[in-house]
C-alpha cells in the first residue's frame, strides 16, 4: 500500500520540481539580462553626470559647433562626431564588398583543400590587436599615400566639381581617409566571417536548381544567396559599423588629432574615441567633463546605429513574413 502511494506520488514531486527548476532558470536568465540594461544605463549615465557641468554651459551648442579650445574652456564636438561618422562611412564602403567577395569566394569558388585554411587565416586577423593595425598605419600605409595616393587624388579627383572637394589637401599622410582604410581592414574579418558562415546555410539545392537552369556565379550569389541570408547578412554588416565607430588606438596613430573642422578626407581630423583617448590623461577638471560628455555622445551615436539596424532587420522579417 505504501508502496504503491508513493509511487503514484513520484511524478506529482517530479513535475514540481521540474516546475520550480524552470522558474529558476527563467529568474537566472531576466536577471542576466536586465544585469547587462544596468551596466549598460549605469556606464551612459555616468558619463552624461560627469560632463553635466559642460552640458550645462554649452547646451545643444555643444553638438553643433566645431569650436574645441580647452584653454579658453569652449567645447564643440562637431568635428569628433563628423570624423567618427566618415570614417567609419569609408570603412564601410570599402568593407561590405571586400568581405561578401570573400564569403562568396569561400563558399562557391574556392576549391574544398583551400576554403579551410583561408577561412581560419581572416578569423584570425580579427585577433590582432588593434594597435598593431594602427603601428602597421602609421609605419607602411601613411608613407604610400603621402607619396603615391593623396598626390594622385589631388591631381585627378581635386579638380572635379562637387566631390573635389573631399580630395583636395596637402600630401600629410594623416587624415580621414587613411583611417577609413585601416578601419576597413579591421572590421573585414567580422564581416566576412559572418557572411560566410550564413552563406553556408544556403541550401544547397536552390543553387544547384538555379545552375542546372543556366544561372551563372553572379546570378546565384545575387538572386539567391542574398536574397535568403539577407537579414543576417545587414546583422553582421551593422556589427562590423559598430566596431569602427568605436574604434580609438588604430584610427588615433593615422588621423591626425586635429580639432579643426575640414571636408577634405586627406587632411587631419580627429574622432571622439581618438581625441578622449589621447587627452584624458592630461585633461583638467572641465576639459574632463567635456570628454566624459563626448564619451556619452559616442554611446548614443553606437546605440541609434545598432537601434536602426535591429529596427531595419524586423522590417526585413516582416516583409519576409517570419512574424
Amino acid at each position: 500500500m505504501t508502496h504503491a502511494s508513493s509511487s503514484t506520488q513520484n511524478p506529482v514531486l517530479k513535475d514540481a520540481a521540474d516546475a520550480r527548476h524552470d522558474r529558476q532558470f527563467r529568474w537566472l536568465l531576466t536577471a542576466t539580462a536586465v544585469f547587462v540594461l544596468v551596466t549598460l544605463a549605469g556606464a551612459a549615465l555616468s558619463m552624461l553626470w560627469g560632463g553635466r557641468s559642460v552640458l550645462a554651459s554649452e547646451g545643444l551648442h555643444f553638438f553643433t559647433s566645431s569650436d574645441w579650445n580647452p584653454v579658453e574652456n569652449k567645447y564643440g564636438a562637431l568635428v569628433p562626431i563628423y570624423g567618427t561618422l566618415v570614417t567609419a562611412a569609408i570603412a564601410m564602403l570599402i568593407a561590405v564588398p571586400v568581405s561578401f567577395g570573400i564569403a562568396f569566394f569561400l563558399t562557391e569558388v574556392a576549391p574544398r583543400w583551400m576554403r579551410g585554411p583561408v577561412g581560419t587565416a581572416i578569423e584570425l586577423l580579427a585577433g590582432i590587436p588593434s594597435i598593431i593595425y594602427g603601428m602597421w598605419g602609421f609605419f607602411v600605409l601613411m608613407p604610400v599615400m603621402r607619396e603615391y595616393m593623396i598626390p594622385w587624388l589631388d591631381t585627378h579627383i581635386g579638380p572635379l566639381p562637387i566631390i573635389g572637394a573631399l580630395f583636395r589637401g596637402p600630401p600629410i599622410g594623416a587624415g580621414m581617409l587613411t583611417s577609413g582604410l585601416v578601419l576597413s581592414i579591421m572590421v573585414v574579418p567580422f564581416i566576412a566571417s559572418t557572411m560566410r558562415e550564413v552563406f553556408m546555410t544556403v541550401p544547397a539545392r536552390l543553387k544547384e536548381s538555379a545552375y542546372a537552369l543556366g544561372a551563372t556565379k553572379w546570378e546565384v550569389s545575387w538572386d539567391i544567396v542574398l536574397p535568403y541570408t539577407r537579414s543576417a547578412v545587414i546583422g553582421g554588416v551593422f556589427l562590423g559599423l559598430g566596431r569602427a565607430l568605436g574604434e580609438t588606438m588604430a584610427v588615433a596613430f593615422v588621423i591626425g588629432n586635429s580639432v579643426g573642422f575640414t571636408t577634405s578626407l586627406l587632411e587631419p581630423s580627429t574622432t571622439i574615441a581618438a581625441l578622449i583617448a589621447n587627452d584624458f590623461g592630461e585633461a583638467t577638471e572641465t576639459y574632463r567633463a567635456a570628454l566624459l560628455l563626448l564619451g556619452f555622445v559616442l554611446f548614443l551615436v553606437t546605440f541609434v546605429v545598432l537601434a536602426l539596424a535591429r529596427l531595419m532587420l524586423s522590417n526585413l522579417s516582416r516583409k519576409e513574413g517570419n512574424r
